[in-house]
């Protein structure tokens, strides 16, 4: 007896099962695909979709980074450029943008700020407790190193600037941090900041550090308002001495310059009027021994006209000389000598 095929299903020379499967999965995805119209109107509409993700533009301000599977393969400049659809996708960081960040505050967005006392409250060197409010000012130096090698890198900034501040707070005295040494803090936290930012890589140059309110707790600021006008009154006082004394100074020393003056010119006069009478005396002593009796005889009439010009006199001659009596009125001499 021959073999023959039996069907597992238990028929005889009936269909194959599979094939009546196959098609009717034929049949259903031919029912389910949408006609030739349809099929043109989704073929557009992939292709101005694949062309608005192809074409991409960088602004003036902004640097392109292009990812394909999550690495950069190529960073682009400003304007028009092409992509890969869906295979590449575009990061857009504004290179050229001075970024903000608050420190110790925060600003809502009615412009109303807000004190944050956690990063705020600083110690200074002298142990004393302020309330520092400051913003930091950046731009994105290494777009690649800015967005992929710190995560979260505004937050990294801020806690860095914080801790910068801290340091270089604590370092300085409260009447530093409050009056003269501003500039000094501001400077040395923005180099202490670039130095942490820089050993994280984190493509950032930071531009400015600027403190914009500096202040003692509330609890304590009525002391401090104390000690800053005690202070102030110090200074003001200080101030007019260093005004009197500037006033004064120069007067003195004008008026000692006058008074040397005066005296050398005095000195001068006297010393010319000396050197003319010792030559007004060498010329009469050269004269003088030329003719020694005459001069001798005329000093001698000069000396008697200037003794004898006041005196009562009466001059005899030499034969009446003897007839006359000596007479000394010692009496009337005696009441002319009392007063």
């Amino acid at each position: 007896m021959a073999w023959e095929p039996k069907d597992p299903w238990g028929k005889q020379g009936g269909s194959d099962p599979l094939a009546d499967v196959l098609k009717k999965a034929q049949e259903q995805w031919k029912r389910l695909m949408p006609s030739s119209g349809i099929k043109t109107i989704i073929l557009i509409v992939v292709g101005i979709f694949a062309l608005t993700q192809a074409f991409y533009k960088v602004e003036p301000d902004e640097e392109g980074l292009v990812k394909r599977f999550g690495d950069v393969v190529r960073i682009v400049g400003p304007g028009p450029h092409f992509k890969i659809p869906i295979l590449e996708s575009v990061d857009l960081p504004k290179v050229e943008k001075l970024h903000r960040i608050e420190v110790g505050f925060r600003t809502n967005a009615r412009g109303r700020t807000q004190m944050v006392p956690q990063e705020a409250h600083m110690l200074t060197g002298d142990m004393n407790i302020l309330s520092v409010e400051f913003i930091v000012q950046y731009k994105i130096s290494n777009a690649r190193e800015f967005l992929y090698n710190v995560a979260g890198i505004e937050e990294t900034i801020r806690k860095a600037a914080e801790a910068s501040m801290r340091e270089i707070v604590g370092k300085n005295k409260i009447d530093e941090v409050l009056t003269v040494g501003k500039a000094e803090i501001q400077m040395k936290t923005q180099a202490l900041l670039q130095e942490i930012l820089d050993q994280y890589k984190g493509g950032v140059q930071i531009s400015t550090v600027q403190l914009l309110d500096v202040n003692p707790p509330q609890k304590v600021a009525k002391y401090f308002k104390d000690v800053a006008s005690a202070k102030e009154e110090r200074e003001q006082l200080i101030n007019q001495a260093h005004g009197y004394r500037n006033d004064l100074i120069p007067k003195a020393k004008g008026q000692a310059a006058q008074d040397i003056n005066e005296a050398k010119g005095f000195a001068k006069s006297r010393i010319a009027r000396a050197e003319g009478e010792t030559s007004h005396f060498l010329q009469t002593l050269k004269e003088y021994k030329k003719g020694k009796d005459v001069i001798a005889t005329r000093v001698y009439i000069e000396t008697m006209e200037q003794v004898l010009s006041n005196v009562d006199k009466i001059i005899l001659d030499s034969n009446a000389a003897g007839n006359v009596i000596p007479y000394l009125p010692l009496d009337r001499m005696k009441r002319q000598a009392t007063p």
